[in-house]
This record gives C-alpha cells, structure tokens and sequence, in this order.
C-alpha cells in the first residue's frame, strides 16, 4: 500500500491560493468559492459512472440486497449523513443503506488516528454485517488509496458483493478493486491536503444523486414529490398533509382525516382519493405497482 503520496492530485498545492496566509478575508472567500464552482463541472463529467452504479444498486435494493457506505474520517461521515437520511425521507429500514466507518460509530464525532490504516478491519467490519454477494458496497476516499475502503472492496469481491469506488483522483489504487469506479477529479485543494474541502463536497453530491435517484426508480417518490416520508414529527405531518393536497387537490381536513386512517402513510392515502377505494385496496395496488403512486392509480381506475 506503500505510494508517493505527493504525487496525487489532491495532495498537490493549489497556486491560486499559494499565498492564503497573506490574502484579506474577501480574498479567502472569493478563492474557495472560485474553486467550489468547478465542483459540479467535475461531477457532471463522471455521471455516466454514476448512472452505472444507480443501476446496480437500484436492482440489488429492489431485490432485498442492501447498500453499505465503507470510509474513513470526512469520507466515512458523509457516508453516515447520506444514509441516516434514508429512513426519514423515504421511509426505508435502517438496514437498507448503511455506513461503515473506521474506527466505529464514534469516529463520526471524534478522529480514531489509525483506523483508517488498516485494511484487514474494512474487510472484518463489512464481515461483521453479514455482507452477501446480493449487496452492495461503495468504498469512499478522496485520496483513492486508503486502506479501510479497500480492504472492504477487496472482501466485496471475495463475496461476488458489487464493488463500487468513488475517489477524486484519477488512476485511483482503490479503482482496481471496484466493479464500477467512480474518480470525480476536482483539483487541489484551496487549503493543500484539505480533502473535506472541494473533494468531500464532490462526494457529498453524488452520494446525494445515487440515494435519491436509486429510491425514485424504487418508486418511493410521485412527480418530486416524498410519499414515503416518514411523518415522525410536526414538520413531517405537515408536509405529508401538503403532499396529499398537491395531488388530490383534497382539502386540509380531507387530507388530515385519510392520512389518520392510513397511520401516517402518504401513498395510500392518495391512492384512496384518487381512486376512491378502500386502504386495503390501495394498499395492494401499490404492492402490484411496485410501489408506484401513479402507476397503483391507474389500475385501479
């Protein structure tokens, strides 16, 4: 695992910022967002890849498997952020998408200096889930050569689990262990080194792309709209209300009273209005429709 890591993009000097120390305030700020605007540049040119990856993952979700996030520091946190997300906007269980991190679940809060060195525990960890071929499994590093997200696709492979890599470098160490290799180059850093800059922010856009377009084409979104949100709070029962008037064009008591007999499920209560059927028939209209709004009221109608 040995590798000169002076030569990676990310570990390069930024020479718009070489003289950081001495810029004023303004200066500073107008240097990180120049360079956060190329950010979105450099996502747009490895959607091809990322499609590719929304594909298998969409097809092993629908098909029981789960999605594991492995990474270390900044890289294994936006992993958790991505996935802790998951069960509130569209109602998934919290095994479906899960993070694995180096150094465990307090490492999100506090460095484990170390942990992310060591490669046999990326593997142990994923090992530790009960990891199946039938799963997949994305190993995150900006600098594309760590050893705990290797270690994991490596134990992936063994498996027959699909492998995906998602690393800002190009050439990545970490790309030839993957079956799809995502490498989202967005340059040196304003701050050198300082991968939970541009790099992180790469990577939180696209986890951001393959969690929500995965669960669209999972059927849990209608128009763009979140019905399976799960309505756990105030805020939530209000939008699952609003949400059901949108498409209804029921009226606020209407919406309140159908989702109180659907215990706070978006889906069928729409279904219900705009079918008008029971929730036992909308119910299974959805399931026939895979989970589709707009497909569920077309059958029935």
């Amino acid at each position: 695992m040995l590798m000169n890591l002076s030569s990676l993009t990310t570990e390069q000097r930024n020479p718009k910022s070489m003289h950081l120390d001495e810029m004023s305030t303004n200066d500073i700020l107008k240097t990180i967002n120049e360079e956060d605007k190329k950010v979105a540049l450099a996502v747009e040119a490895v959607l091809p890849k990322v499609e590719i990856a929304v594909k298998h993952i969409t097809n092993a979700l629908a098909n029981g498997g789960r999605l594991f996030y492995v990474g270390a520091g900044t890289s294994g946190r936006l992993g958790v952020i991505d996935a802790s997300e998951c069960p509130p906007t569209f109602m998934t269980s919290p095994e479906m998408v899960q993070t694995v991190m180096a150094g465990g679940t307090g490492a999100f809060f506090n460095a484990v200096e170390g942990s992310e060195d060591n490669e046999e525990q990326g593997a142990a960890d994923l090992e530790a889930r009960n990891l199946s071929k039938n799963d997949i499994v994305v190993g995150i590093t900006a600098s594309g050569r760590t050893p705990y997200p290797i270690g994991a696709l490596k134990y992936a492979h063994e498996l027959g689990a699909y492998a995906i890599s998602l690393s800002c470098n190009e050439n990545s160490l970490i790309s030839s262990f993957a079956d799809c290799e995502i490498e989202v180059v967005v340059g040196p850093e304003v701050l050198t080194g300082s991968t939970r800059m541009k790099a992180a922010t790469a990577h939180k856009m696209i986890l951001n792309m393959i969690s929500t377009t995965t669960m669209v084409k999972l059927g849990k979104v209608h128009e763009n709209l979140m019905v399976d949100v799960h309505a756990s709070n105030f805020k939530l029962m209000e939008r699952a209300k609003r949400t059901i008037m949108e498409v209804t064009n029921a009226s606020y008591h209407e919406a309140e009273r159908v989702l109180g007999l659907t215990n706070n499920e978006v889906k069928p209560a729409i279904v219900m209005i705009e079918a008008e059927v029971t929730l036992n028939e909308a119910r299974e209209a959805i399931k026939q429709s895979n989970g589709y709004v707009r497909k569920a009221i077309d059958l029935l109608k």
